[in-house]
């Protein structure tokens, strides 16, 4: 008989925004190809501003109103996504700020391309010809979005692995662009290749056997076939759960797959490390919410006792390392692997107000990360970032707003009350403990770990204000846009601790998968 093929239907609102941001990629590919060398940085710039702008409006105004499971199932657009997306282009917006700051006086250099020369050394002309930065960094941060965009929506597993590489192969481009200290970026952006092609295995192979029980790839499917006990292969389904959570579980940082973190932010240049921290975490933890709520939720008495020990491995791990680094980078690093264990408290709690709970900690967590590397960028010794903690010593008494942002910014991170950061826990951790005694084990633990890391911010904000300066630290001025992402992020802090009633209202409402 021959082959019957059934039209794929495509709601073209609904997906309007991955458009655009794929379409202006495109644009800046041409834009590297064709424009003058010195003019490319300005161009892109705009044009990544403007592309992430135009997204971010028409899914405000239109997408919003396209509720629907489309491109023949592979995507699904719903509340959860729509809010991610819309999370996720407002801080792309934002990290893209802090990469364009380039002409502030002596500014950043990590994007200097090998054969330019620094600003102030001299040939300052000479740069500039060779247009201050690798400006591929834009259309790559618009390839990464395009594919993490894809990753929150995605409703099926073979284009979950789509949006997988689509988002992390730019990324680790990205990673080895650093010019200052390029042998460490190289071999950090080596580390996150290699180990990021182990979890794509991984994430593969449990792919597959997951299609062998089901007999397909669509989560709804993977779902029922589980209810109904039809896969007929029950001995494929736990370890093709596994393989895929592990594959998800290493872009979080999750431990035991979060070697790769400290070397990665620290290596990469650190507007990218902001980009990192907030954005990537923000889209595979949108992606594990999916699979696990919608695809595996049915066996998860199987699977869940084996992510709660890794979230508690993931808490204690980040907060007890984090106390023994000395590069602020890295520091942040941990933190970030210390905030995946927490926010996976929330996923595992199993609830409506669990969802609103981690999403709402994705916002609140991104602008905070965004604003505390475009301050890191700041603070320089002889040209280079001050990356080392003894070198921000006194750093409150020569630059006291810098310092104060900074300061606030890390209480936010330890959880401090009227700081986003407390009211982001609370959102999580209260669900984890109406789910019973695995939740309120992980609360513990959550609390300690808190308490440990929260020791760890205070000691930094200590040697700032209350040590002598070192000589030859200063925080640069920033520019504009490095100012409007900062002044956005300690907003964003503030607002989500004093008055987060909208907010968390916002990522309660839109907390509904479409099935």
């Amino acid at each position: 008989m021959p082959a019957v093929f059934q039209a794929v239907t495509v709601d073209y609102v609904a997906v309007a925004p991955m458009l655009i941001v794929v379409a202006g990629a495109l644009v800046g590919v041409l834009v590297e190809a064709f424009a003058p060398r010195a003019r490319r940085h300005g161009i892109e710039v705009v044009l990544t501003l403007a592309v992430l702008l135009a997204a971010l409006v028409v899914l405000a105004v239109w997408s919003r109103d396209h509720l629907a499971v489309t491109v023949g199932g592979a995507l699904s657009v719903d509340g959860v996504a729509l809010f991610l997306q819309g999370t996720l282009l407002v801080l792309s917006i934002l990290s893209v700020l802090v990469m364009a700051e380039r002409f502030g006086g002596v500014g950043s250099d990590a994007f200097t391309p090998m054969g330019a020369s620094t600003p102030g050394s001299g040939q300052e002309d000479a740069a500039t010809r060779a247009g201050y930065a690798t400006s591929e960094v834009f259309p790559l941060t618009l390839f990464a979005v395009f594919g993490m965009m894809i990753f929150v929506s995605a409703n099926d597993l073979i284009t979950m692995f789509v949006g997988l590489e689509v988002l992390s192969l730019p990324l680790y481009v990205m990673t080895g662009l650093s010019r200052r200290r390029r042998l460490l970026s190289q071999e950090a952006a080596l580390k996150y290749f290699l180990l990021g092609a182990f979890s794509s295995a991984f994430f593969l192979f449990g792919s597959a056997l997951l299609y062998g029980f089901a007999g397909s790839s669509d989560l709804k499917a993977i779902a029922q076939a589980i209810s109904s006990s039809a896969g007929g292969l029950d001995g494929l389904l736990l370890p093709g759960v596994v393989l895929t959570l592990i594959g998800l579980l290493f872009k979080i940082g999750a431990v035991p797959f979060h070697s790769w973190t400290p070397d990665a932010y620290q290596g990469a240049p650190t507007p990218v490390t902001g980009f990192m921290a907030a954005c990537t975490k923000l889209a595979a933890f949108g992606a594990i919410l999916r699979l696990a709520y919608v695809g595996v939720a049915g066996n998860r008495w199987d699977w869940q006792i084996g992510v709660v020990a890794i979230a508690i491995l993931t808490m204690v791990v980040g907060a007890v390392l984090s106390v023994t680094q000395t590069d602020v980078k890295r520091l942040l690093a941990y933190s970030s692997i210390a905030h995946a264990g927490f926010i996976l408290v929330g996923v595992l709690a199993f609830s409506k107000a669990a969802i609103g709970g981690v999403m709402f900690y994705l916002l609140a967590y991104g602008a905070t990360t965004i604003a505390a590397f475009a301050i890191v960028t700041m603070v320089r010794q002889d040209g280079s970032e001050a990356s080392h903690l003894s070198q921000w010593a006194g750093l409150g008494r020569r630059h006291p707003v810098v310092a104060g942002s900074f300061a606030f910014l890390l209480l936010a991170f330890a959880g401090i009350p009227l700081t986003s950061g407390f009211t982001a826990k609370f959102a999580t951790f209260a669900p984890a403990v109406a789910s019973g005694t695995a939740g309120i084990v992980m609360v513990v633990v959550g609390v300690l770990a808190s308490a440990v890391t929260a020791f760890v911010y205070v000691r930094l904000i200590v040697l700032m204000y209350f040590t002598e300066p070192v000589d030859g630290v200063v925080a640069l001025p920033a520019s504009i846009g490095s100012k409007l992402a900062i002044g956005v992020g300690l907003a964003v802090t503030l607002l989500a601790g004093v008055a987060p009633t909208y907010a968390l209202q916002l990522a309660g409402n839109a907390s509904q998968f479409l099935l």
